[in-house]
């Protein structure tokens, strides 16, 4: 590698990039990555809990009992740009904007062929809960109307009114968080309240609602002013307070740039190149968080209150389902600390070999029977002292994403339980292919976590991170091709060590945002919400 320089020296020190992570970083663009081992997919009763009716109404109980003892909060990644929902509505905005500059036409060309999802998108615009916003913008930018400018072909005013112009909507700009989503007779609302109602609903601890938002710096100002405008109505609305916090993604998480030959990318200025290291990087952000439980879920992940009875009812399930596990975690670990484990006996050790298959899901060693008492016992503490995540998961349906494996990690003795992408996997090889097609379930993002040990100090939740599930990826900076690095996903790399369970969760209850005409799916344009 080159030597740096005192001008890349002083870089990192901005950042907070030690020389040796920037040098592990290189070594690691050479070496790659490997692929996961997958061993087979996590299915009802081996890795997905069973569980009966009677199960599902205590572990609720349970959690609803427990809640005003635990500080609750909820953790919304919510940093990225809307942008890729409008992927293709930016692709006819260029088309159209070089049009009208070549032409100094406002009317499209008859022959503009738009592609089905454009098309769906102008056919439905009214729809959407940002029509009557668009409406008003648009009479203010450009003096007209939706209904005149479809009528007249004039879909560049649409679209710059929508997605760029300044004056408009900038939804092209703007985070999730901040678009409109739902209509509702008293108004429309953004998916930032819908996770405020939500967290009322069953995220609140003796009156008080703790959400944290991690945001971009381009986007915290109207953040906060959006948040102060709205947040007295829900507050007077459901009873409650919320305490809000905000974080942004660390510049220690950047990861370098390199050419296609593995050295340093740097611009025109000679700087170093460093790219954001994606939202595996918010791991950083989760472990400041303050909180006894932590549910995480995705900006976009929302729906309409008339359909959001099975999201309360399995997010109670699930931290009932956490609260029992780490209730039991804690008892074997403090038995552990009680007994002198060269002592163990055999009938106490098959009773935490039991626990740990049947209770938690885990794979243990092959021949763990015959390790002494003393390597058992060291074992099972290591092996449960950890953080606890509890996941839905959801009947695969064809979604592009990850899903519950088990998985043999590099060194791993036995496998254990993971959520893995499709990216993680080598597709070329038969055996995982058919592994990764076979899977039953995908991962909807809808996790409860615990991250306090057992005497109640906060874990450090960089030591349960697996570097070695980073990703390696090619990118174009202004024409030139270059490798980019991912750091290890929050909820797939990040989350390696720690104990994790699966639980089936409906369909309902999974209502994602990847692209604007989502919003026109059933779960977002609802009949009959209050």
């Amino acid at each position: 590698m080159e030597s740096l320089t005192p001008d890349d020296l002083q870089q990192l020190q901005q950042k907070g990039i030690s020389e040796e992570r920037l040098l592990q970083q290189l070594r690691d663009f050479r070496n790659g990555f490997p692929f996961a081992r997958l061993v087979a997919p996590a299915i009802k009763g081996h890795g997905v809990l069973n569980l009966t009716d009677q199960e599902k109404d205590h572990y609720r109980k349970l959690y609803r009992d427990q809640a005003s003892r635990n500080k609750i909060l909820k953790f919304v990644p919510a940093s990225g740009a809307a942008t890729r929902m409008f992927k293709n509505l930016y692709a006819c905005y260029e088309t159209l904007k070089d049009y009208r500059a070549a032409t100094h036409q406002e009317k499209a060309p008859d022959n503009i062929g738009f592609k089905p999802d454009v098309q769906e998108f102008f056919h439905h615009i009214s729809d959407f809960a940002f029509y009557e916003a668009l409406e008003k913008a648009l009479n203010r930018i450009y003096g007209k109307t939706v209904a005149s400018s479809l009528i007249g072909k004039e879909y560049f005013c649409i679209l710059d009114t929508l997605l760029e112009n300044p004056q408009g909507l900038r939804y092209g700009k703007l985070p999730k968080a901040l678009l409109l989503f739902h209509n509702y007779p008293q108004g429309p609302r953004m998916s930032l309240e819908e996770h405020l109602v939500e967290a009322a609903l069953y995220a609140g601890s003796q009156g008080v609602c703790h959400l944290h938002f991690t945001i971009s710096t381009e986007h915290r100002e109207e953040f906060r002013n959006r948040i102060g405008q709205i947040l007295p109505r829900y507050e007077a609305q459901y009873k409650v307070k919320y305490d809000i916090s905000y974080s942004e993604q660390k510049p220690s998480t950047d990861t370098v740039a390199v050419t296609l030959q593995n050295e340093v990318f740097r611009d025109e200025e000679g700087r170093m190149v460093f790219r954001p290291g994606g939202h595996g990087a918010l791991i950083e952000n989760l472990n400041e968080t303050q909180a006894d439980i932590v549910f995480i879920k995705n900006i976009d992940n929302v729906t309409y209150d008339s359909l959001r009875q099975d999201t309360v009812i399995y997010k109670e399930l699930l931290a009932g389902i956490l609260i029992q596990c780490r209730e039991d975690i804690f008892q074997k670990l403090r038995e552990l600390d009680s007994i002198s484990p060269a002592n163990a006996s055999q009938a106490y050790l098959q009773g935490l070999q039991d626990f740990a298959t049947r209770k938690l899901c885990m794979a243990l060693p092959e021949n763990l029977s015959s390790w002494s008492p003393q390597q058992q016992s060291d074992w099972f503490r290591t092996a449960l002292n950890r953080p606890i995540r509890v996941c839905g998961v959801v009947k695969n349906t064809g979604e592009p994403g990850g899903g519950p494996f088990w998985v043999l990690g590099q060194g791993q003795q036995a496998p254990s339980l993971q959520i893995v992408e499709s990216s993680q996997v080598n597709m070329d090889d038969a055996k995982q292919k058919e592994i990764f097609n076979t899977s039953e379930f995908f991962n909807p993002v809808d996790l409860v976590c615990s991250l306090r040990d057992y005497k109640h100090n906060k874990f450090n939740l960089s030591d349960f991170v697996d570097p070695q599930t980073a990703f390696i990826s090619r990118k174009s900076v202004k024409g030139t091709d270059i490798k980019a690095m991912e750091l290890p996903g929050l909820w797939n790399g990040a989350m390696a060590h720690w104990i994790t369970l699966f639980v089936e969760v409906p369909q309902s209850v999974f209502t994602p945002v990847k692209t604007v005409n989502d919003l026109l799916r059933p779960q977002h344009l609802a009949t009959g919400n209050n």
